[in-house]
């Protein structure tokens, strides 16, 4: 639909993002990492905020290191912060916050498999805080119940790293 009707015109560089998520999601993840790290190089280190967020985001899932996740997934969390940060009239603020609940959970997940308990509870006590602001949709309660699931792990074995619950990803 074009804008004039009430609807937003599709995002071209969050579509690209989508179709290789797509393809990760298919099995082919060294694929994916080299065409969002193409992506990541097209868009540089100053374009959209909502665009280096998600890339950042979805980049971290195809890393085969946890050390290199972490890397990924911190590097998107410091982008949204930048965003929210910024000026009040960013028009994607709001989508960039909708991903702080996944983006506190994958790094709880990443600290968890690295052996850092202390920083996986602070991450994910921080996802449980943004998660209220999810609606009562699919998204939501998916990413609610990921929560869930890794404050059980956690309770469960809290110091052991090595396992990994699955990762959330808008």
């Amino acid at each position: 639909m074009a804008e004039g009707q009430g609807q937003a015109a599709p995002d071209a560089v969050l579509t690209r993002i989508g179709q290789v998520v797509m393809l990760h999601h298919a099995g082919d993840r060294e694929e994916a990492r080299h065409r969002l790290l193409g992506l990541w190089a097209e868009i540089g280190e100053h374009g959209d905020p909502l665009h280096r967020c998600t890339l950042a985001h979805y980049l971290a899932g195809t890393q085969d290191e946890p050390e290199d996740e972490l890397v990924w997934d911190l590097r998107a969390l410091a982008v949204a912060e930048e965003a929210a940060g910024g000026p009040a009239e960013y028009e994607g603020g709001s989508a960039v916050r909708a991903l702080y609940p996944s983006l506190h959970l994958n790094l709880a997940a990443d600290y968890a498999r690295l052996g850092r308990p202390d920083a996986a509870r602070a991450h994910l006590r921080r996802a449980g805080d943004a998660a209220r602001a999810l609606a009562d949709d699919r998204h939501g309660e998916g990413v609610r119940a990921a929560i869930r699931r890794l404050r059980i792990r956690l309770d469960e074995d809290g110091t052991r790293g090595g396992w990994g619950p699955p990762r959330q990803r808008p």
